[in-house]
Protein backbone atom coordinates (compact mmCIF):
# COMPACT_ATOMS: atom_id res chain seq x y z
CA UNK A 1 0.00 0.00 0.00
CA UNK A 2 1.24 3.66 -0.77
CA UNK A 3 0.44 6.92 0.67
CA UNK A 4 0.88 10.36 -0.49
CA UNK A 5 0.56 12.55 2.79
CA UNK A 6 1.44 16.32 3.09
CA UNK A 7 0.98 19.13 6.32
CA UNK A 8 -0.35 22.49 5.82
CA UNK A 9 -0.60 24.52 8.74
CA UNK A 10 0.70 21.51 10.82
CA UNK A 11 -2.05 19.71 9.62
CA UNK A 12 -2.07 16.57 7.77
CA UNK A 13 -4.05 15.76 4.99
CA UNK A 14 -4.13 12.78 1.68
CA UNK A 15 -2.67 13.91 -1.51
CA UNK A 16 -3.59 12.23 -4.79
CA UNK A 17 -0.66 12.53 -6.21
CA UNK A 18 3.55 13.10 -5.93
CA UNK A 19 4.51 16.50 -5.34
CA UNK A 20 7.04 18.77 -3.27
CA UNK A 21 6.69 18.38 0.09
CA UNK A 22 5.15 15.19 0.20
CA UNK A 23 5.65 12.12 2.58
CA UNK A 24 5.10 8.65 0.61
CA UNK A 25 3.62 6.43 3.13
CA UNK A 26 4.76 2.93 1.49
CA UNK A 27 3.42 -0.08 3.77
CA UNK A 28 4.66 -3.49 2.27
CA UNK A 29 4.35 -2.57 -0.87
CA UNK A 30 3.91 -4.80 -4.60
CA UNK A 31 6.88 -4.97 -6.86
CA UNK A 32 4.82 -2.26 -9.01
CA UNK A 33 4.80 0.13 -6.36
CA UNK A 34 8.07 -0.18 -5.55
CA UNK A 35 9.35 0.32 -9.32
CA UNK A 36 6.83 3.23 -9.59
CA UNK A 37 8.23 5.24 -6.58
CA UNK A 38 11.58 4.04 -7.82
CA UNK A 39 11.13 5.47 -11.40
CA UNK A 40 9.83 8.53 -10.17
CA UNK A 41 12.46 9.82 -7.85
CA UNK A 42 14.66 8.24 -9.91
CA UNK A 43 16.45 6.13 -7.13
CA UNK A 44 18.09 2.39 -6.79
CA UNK A 45 14.82 -0.13 -6.78
CA UNK A 46 17.45 -2.11 -4.51
CA UNK A 47 17.29 0.89 -2.05
CA UNK A 48 13.47 1.38 -2.01
CA UNK A 49 12.99 -3.08 -1.19
CA UNK A 50 16.43 -3.42 1.38
CA UNK A 51 13.71 -2.15 4.45
CA UNK A 52 11.50 -5.40 2.96
CA UNK A 53 14.19 -8.01 4.07
CA UNK A 54 14.08 -8.51 7.70
CA UNK A 55 17.70 -9.59 7.52
CA UNK A 56 18.78 -5.79 6.87
CA UNK A 57 21.02 -3.86 9.22
CA UNK A 58 20.87 -0.29 10.16
CA UNK A 59 23.08 2.11 8.28
CA UNK A 60 22.99 5.30 6.19
CA UNK A 61 23.70 5.69 2.24
CA UNK A 62 24.20 8.57 0.91
CA UNK A 63 23.95 7.98 -3.24
CA UNK A 64 23.27 10.22 -6.11
CA UNK A 65 20.37 12.72 -5.81
CA UNK A 66 18.67 10.63 -2.28
CA UNK A 67 20.01 9.03 0.61
CA UNK A 68 18.67 5.93 2.35
CA UNK A 69 18.33 5.57 6.16
CA UNK A 70 17.79 2.13 7.47
CA UNK A 71 16.95 1.71 11.06
CA UNK A 72 15.10 -1.06 13.65
CA UNK A 73 12.13 -0.18 14.57
CA UNK A 74 10.09 -2.40 17.42
CA UNK A 75 6.97 -4.15 16.41
CA UNK A 76 4.74 -7.29 17.99
CA UNK A 77 4.88 -10.73 16.80
CA UNK A 78 3.15 -14.15 18.05
CA UNK A 79 5.74 -16.38 19.17
CA UNK A 80 4.39 -20.09 20.71
CA UNK A 81 0.96 -18.21 21.27
CA UNK A 82 1.96 -15.34 23.38
CA UNK A 83 2.27 -11.78 22.15
CA UNK A 84 6.19 -11.17 22.14
CA UNK A 85 8.56 -8.11 20.93
CA UNK A 86 10.91 -8.27 17.83
CA UNK A 87 12.43 -5.63 15.47
CA UNK A 88 12.06 -4.55 11.96
CA UNK A 89 13.83 -2.72 9.42
CA UNK A 90 12.58 1.24 8.73
CA UNK A 91 13.78 2.54 5.33
CA UNK A 92 13.58 6.30 5.12
CA UNK A 93 14.47 7.55 1.91
CA UNK A 94 15.66 11.50 1.24
CA UNK A 95 15.67 13.50 -1.88
CA UNK A 96 15.73 17.07 -1.98
CA UNK A 97 12.05 17.41 -2.08
CA UNK A 98 10.35 14.08 -0.64
CA UNK A 99 10.51 11.93 1.97
CA UNK A 100 9.39 7.97 1.55
CA UNK A 101 9.32 6.02 4.10
CA UNK A 102 9.02 1.90 3.86
CA UNK A 103 8.33 -0.79 6.21
CA UNK A 104 6.26 -4.34 5.81
CA UNK A 105 3.83 -3.12 8.98
CA UNK A 106 2.00 -0.40 9.53
CA UNK A 107 3.97 0.61 12.81
CA UNK A 108 2.89 2.72 15.67
CA UNK A 109 5.42 4.87 14.92
CA UNK A 110 4.20 6.40 11.91
CA UNK A 111 0.67 5.94 12.91
CA UNK A 112 1.57 8.89 15.30
CA UNK A 113 2.41 10.96 13.07
CA UNK A 114 -1.14 9.98 10.52
CA UNK A 115 -3.00 11.10 13.95
CA UNK A 116 -1.41 14.23 14.07
CA UNK A 117 -0.43 13.32 17.48
CA UNK A 118 3.38 14.89 17.10
CA UNK A 119 3.64 18.32 17.52
CA UNK A 120 5.48 20.85 15.04
CA UNK A 121 5.26 18.10 12.28
CA UNK A 122 5.43 19.24 9.12
CA UNK A 123 6.58 16.94 5.65
CA UNK A 124 8.27 19.96 4.60
CA UNK A 125 10.83 19.83 6.82
CA UNK A 126 12.68 16.36 6.14
CA UNK A 127 15.33 16.10 8.22
CA UNK A 128 13.19 17.07 11.23
CA UNK A 129 10.82 14.56 10.60
CA UNK A 130 13.17 12.11 10.28
CA UNK A 131 14.65 13.10 14.04
CA UNK A 132 11.18 12.94 14.96
CA UNK A 133 10.25 9.12 13.67
CA UNK A 134 13.76 8.36 15.36
CA UNK A 135 12.72 9.61 18.90
CA UNK A 136 9.49 8.27 18.63
CA UNK A 137 11.22 4.85 17.66
CA UNK A 138 13.23 5.59 20.91
CA UNK A 139 10.10 6.27 23.16
CA UNK A 140 8.34 3.38 21.61
CA UNK A 141 11.75 0.87 22.41
CA UNK A 142 11.37 2.34 26.47
CA UNK A 143 7.64 2.01 26.36
CA UNK A 144 8.35 -2.09 24.78
CA UNK A 145 11.14 -2.12 27.65
CA UNK A 146 9.13 -1.06 30.46
CA UNK A 147 6.14 -3.72 29.67
CA UNK A 148 8.53 -6.91 29.56
CA UNK A 149 10.16 -5.84 32.97
CA UNK A 150 6.97 -5.73 34.17
CA UNK A 151 6.60 -9.14 32.52
CA UNK A 152 9.58 -10.29 34.49
CA UNK A 153 8.07 -8.69 37.86
CA UNK A 154 5.31 -10.79 37.35
CA UNK A 155 6.65 -14.04 36.94
CA UNK A 156 9.68 -12.85 39.80
CA UNK A 157 6.75 -12.84 42.01
CA UNK A 158 5.35 -16.47 41.78
CA UNK A 159 8.69 -17.50 42.63
CA UNK A 160 9.05 -19.91 45.62
CA UNK A 161 5.31 -20.32 45.24
CA UNK A 162 3.41 -21.44 41.94
CA UNK A 163 6.25 -21.53 40.04
CA UNK A 164 7.04 -24.17 36.73
CA UNK A 165 8.95 -24.68 33.66
CA UNK A 166 6.49 -22.30 31.53
CA UNK A 167 7.93 -19.58 33.05
CA UNK A 168 11.65 -20.51 32.45
CA UNK A 169 10.45 -20.51 28.68
CA UNK A 170 8.87 -17.18 29.01
CA UNK A 171 11.88 -15.64 30.66
CA UNK A 172 13.90 -17.04 27.92
CA UNK A 173 11.40 -15.38 25.60
CA UNK A 174 12.01 -12.03 27.30
CA UNK A 175 16.39 -12.05 27.44
CA UNK A 176 16.17 -12.92 23.75
CA UNK A 177 13.69 -10.31 23.22
CA UNK A 178 16.05 -7.62 24.89
CA UNK A 179 19.18 -9.38 22.63
CA UNK A 180 17.00 -8.01 19.28
CA UNK A 181 16.55 -4.64 21.05
CA UNK A 182 19.97 -4.38 21.97
CA UNK A 183 21.44 -5.03 18.87
CA UNK A 184 19.08 -2.82 17.27
CA UNK A 185 19.33 -0.22 19.31
CA UNK A 186 23.39 -0.33 19.09
CA UNK A 187 22.98 -0.54 15.27
CA UNK A 188 20.30 3.01 15.49
CA UNK A 189 23.18 4.26 17.70
CA UNK A 190 25.71 3.94 15.07
CA UNK A 191 23.12 5.77 12.44
CA UNK A 192 22.56 8.54 14.59
CA UNK A 193 26.41 9.51 14.85
CA UNK A 194 26.52 9.63 11.34
CA UNK A 195 23.48 11.86 11.12
CA UNK A 196 25.20 14.17 13.21
CA UNK A 197 27.78 14.79 10.04
CA UNK A 198 24.94 15.25 8.01
CA UNK A 199 25.45 17.67 5.90
CA UNK A 200 23.34 17.37 2.80
CA UNK A 201 20.04 18.85 4.01
CA UNK A 202 19.36 21.72 5.55
CA UNK A 203 19.06 21.61 9.30
CA UNK A 204 18.33 24.28 11.39
CA UNK A 205 19.49 25.38 15.33
CA UNK A 206 16.21 23.13 16.60
CA UNK A 207 16.84 20.31 14.42
CA UNK A 208 20.36 19.84 15.81
CA UNK A 209 18.59 19.77 19.55
CA UNK A 210 16.21 17.27 18.21
CA UNK A 211 18.91 15.29 17.31
CA UNK A 212 21.01 14.96 20.54
CA UNK A 213 17.62 14.41 21.96
CA UNK A 214 17.39 11.54 20.40
CA UNK A 215 21.06 10.30 21.24
CA UNK A 216 20.36 10.68 24.56
CA UNK A 217 17.02 8.66 24.54
CA UNK A 218 18.55 6.20 22.56
CA UNK A 219 21.71 5.60 24.61
CA UNK A 220 19.17 5.19 27.72
CA UNK A 221 17.56 2.26 25.78
CA UNK A 222 20.53 0.82 25.35
CA UNK A 223 21.17 1.38 29.58
CA UNK A 224 17.35 -0.39 29.93
CA UNK A 225 17.94 -2.67 27.76
CA UNK A 226 21.26 -3.56 29.62
CA UNK A 227 20.22 -3.55 33.15
CA UNK A 228 16.79 -5.59 32.65
CA UNK A 229 18.55 -8.47 30.79
CA UNK A 230 21.10 -8.62 33.60
CA UNK A 231 17.73 -8.85 36.01
CA UNK A 232 16.37 -11.01 33.94
CA UNK A 233 19.36 -13.66 33.91
CA UNK A 234 19.31 -13.45 37.67
CA UNK A 235 15.61 -14.21 38.01
CA UNK A 236 16.66 -17.20 36.06
CA UNK A 237 19.44 -18.75 37.55
CA UNK A 238 17.07 -18.05 40.47
CA UNK A 239 14.34 -20.18 39.32
CA UNK A 240 16.70 -22.91 37.90
CA UNK A 241 17.84 -22.84 41.59
CA UNK A 242 14.84 -23.09 42.92
CA UNK A 243 13.38 -25.66 40.82
CA UNK A 244 16.49 -27.96 41.11
CA UNK A 245 16.26 -27.94 44.89
CA UNK A 246 12.28 -28.67 44.63
CA UNK A 247 13.98 -32.28 42.61
CA UNK A 248 16.45 -32.69 45.40
CA UNK A 249 13.50 -32.18 48.08
CA UNK A 250 10.83 -34.46 46.21
CA UNK A 251 14.44 -37.78 45.87
CA UNK A 252 15.32 -36.89 48.97
CA UNK A 253 12.04 -37.36 50.45
CA UNK A 254 11.70 -40.69 48.12
CA UNK A 255 14.69 -42.17 48.94
CA UNK A 256 13.91 -41.76 53.29
CA UNK A 257 10.02 -43.57 52.52
CA UNK A 258 12.55 -45.97 50.77
CA UNK A 259 14.85 -46.35 54.05
CA UNK A 260 11.68 -47.26 55.65
CA UNK A 261 10.43 -49.32 53.91
CA UNK A 262 13.04 -51.20 52.97
CA UNK A 263 12.97 -52.51 56.76
CA UNK A 264 9.96 -54.55 56.90
CA UNK A 265 11.02 -55.88 53.30
CA UNK A 266 13.99 -57.24 55.50
CA UNK A 267 12.28 -58.63 58.35
CA UNK A 268 9.37 -60.18 56.66
CA UNK A 269 12.14 -61.48 53.75
CA UNK A 270 14.61 -62.82 56.92
CA UNK A 271 10.96 -65.22 58.34
CA UNK A 272 10.55 -66.17 54.82
CA UNK A 273 13.63 -68.54 54.69
CA UNK A 274 13.40 -72.00 54.78
CA UNK A 275 15.40 -72.85 57.90
CA UNK A 276 14.97 -74.45 60.74
CA UNK A 277 12.11 -72.92 63.50
CA UNK A 278 14.10 -73.65 66.21
CA UNK A 279 16.52 -71.06 65.22
CA UNK A 280 13.95 -68.26 64.52
CA UNK A 281 13.27 -66.28 67.14
CA UNK A 282 9.58 -65.72 68.17
CA UNK A 283 8.89 -68.78 65.98
CA UNK A 284 7.37 -70.79 68.86
CA UNK A 285 6.31 -67.91 71.31
CA UNK A 286 2.26 -67.19 72.00
CA UNK A 287 1.34 -64.13 69.81
CA UNK A 288 4.84 -64.09 68.20
CA UNK A 289 3.38 -62.76 64.94
CA UNK A 290 2.29 -60.19 66.65
CA UNK A 291 5.52 -59.99 68.93
CA UNK A 292 7.38 -59.42 65.23
CA UNK A 293 5.17 -56.90 63.82
CA UNK A 294 5.72 -54.62 66.80
CA UNK A 295 9.19 -54.69 66.86
CA UNK A 296 9.27 -53.82 63.33
CA UNK A 297 6.73 -50.87 63.32
CA UNK A 298 9.44 -49.43 66.35
CA UNK A 299 12.26 -50.14 63.77
CA UNK A 300 10.57 -48.08 61.55
CA UNK A 301 9.20 -45.14 63.77
CA UNK A 302 12.55 -44.98 65.43
CA UNK A 303 14.42 -44.79 61.55
CA UNK A 304 11.74 -42.27 60.44
CA UNK A 305 12.85 -40.15 63.71
CA UNK A 306 16.36 -40.49 62.73
CA UNK A 307 15.41 -39.25 59.42
CA UNK A 308 13.87 -36.59 60.49
CA UNK A 309 16.45 -35.12 62.86
CA UNK A 310 19.01 -34.98 60.22
CA UNK A 311 16.29 -33.52 58.05
CA UNK A 312 15.52 -35.86 55.08
CA UNK A 313 11.87 -36.22 55.97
Amino acid sequence: MMTYYRTDDQVIHEEEKLSDGVWVQMINPTHDECEEIAEKLMVDIDDVKAALDVEESSRIELQDGYTLILVDIPAIEIRHDQRTYTTIPLGIILTQDIIVTICTEDTPVLQNFVRSRVKEFSTKKKLRFVYQILYRTAAIYQANLRIIDKRRTEIEERVGSDTDDSDLINLHELESTLVYFATSLRANGVVLDRLTRYKRLEQYPEDKELLDDVIVENRQAIEMTTIYRDIINGTRELMSSLLDNRLNNVMKYLTSITIVMAIPTVISGIYGMNVNENWMPFANTPHGFLIICIITLLICVITMLFLRKKKML
